[in-house]
């Protein structure tokens, strides 16, 4: 029996629009620069700095969230609300780029992205040694998600002339990319945010 992917410690939805505004679809890739500096500076993707530093932000929170459920078997909730609304920001940007929203991306605001991760008991609903091998095991999630990923870059490409010509962003592509970010946010809850030992389904719903 399959649990329905609803109840899964991480969920991701997006308003689908009606209309979108095209002369922001035709400069989205310029529009989007500052607010993708601002999200590379957070999670340390960029910078020769960050990159001695041991990969920034990012790397050094799923280490530090690795270490302190194996010693420890905690998972204090301000560490995980700051992990969580990284992830929620990180998705923003995401929807703004994949031409989902026509609304720059909010530091604070959820908007039309609505990214939920359920706070995890680390005693009761972690198993203290699995973080050591979640990233291994989620093997085959990453070359799923690369061939996925190529394709909703594809789709992406396709709505974006579409909307320069309609104004709407064709149904079928937004659910396949909404699916393709829901399936990454399910894989990054699992093996790098590390709130569920449960593995992620195989699924785009």
């Amino acid at each position: 029996m399959i649990t329905e992917p609803e109840n899964y410690a991480a969920r991701l939805d997006v308003d689908y629009p009606e209309e979108l505004n095209r002369l922001t679809t035709l400069l989205r890739v310029i529009w989007i620069i500052p607010i993708l500096i601002i999200l590379a500076l957070l999670t340390g993707s960029a910078g020769d700095a960050v990159r001695r530093s041991g990969g920034g932000i990012s790397a050094g929170l799923v280490l530090a969230t690795a270490l302190m459920i194996v010693f420890r078997q905690v998972y204090p909730r301000w560490w995980f609300d700051f992990a969580r609304e990284l992830t929620r920001f990180s998705g923003r940007v995401v929807a703004y780029l994949a031409l989902l929203t026509d609304r720059y991306p909010s530091t604070v605001d959820e908007q039309a992205v609505h990214l939920e991760v359920d706070y995890p008991n680390a005693e009761q609903d972690l198993n203290r040694w699995l973080p050591l091998v979640k990233w291994l095991l989620a093997i085959p999630h990453y070359i799923v998600l690369i061939i996925l990923t190529i394709l909703a870059v594809l789709a992406v490409v396709v709505a974006w002339f579409a909307l320069l010509f309609t104004g709407r962003y064709p149904k079928g592509l937004f659910d396949f990319v909404v699916g393709v970010g829901r399936w990454g946010l399910r894989v990054q809850a699992y093996a790098f945010l590390l709130v569920t030992d449960r593995y992620p389904p195989f699924r785009l719903s």
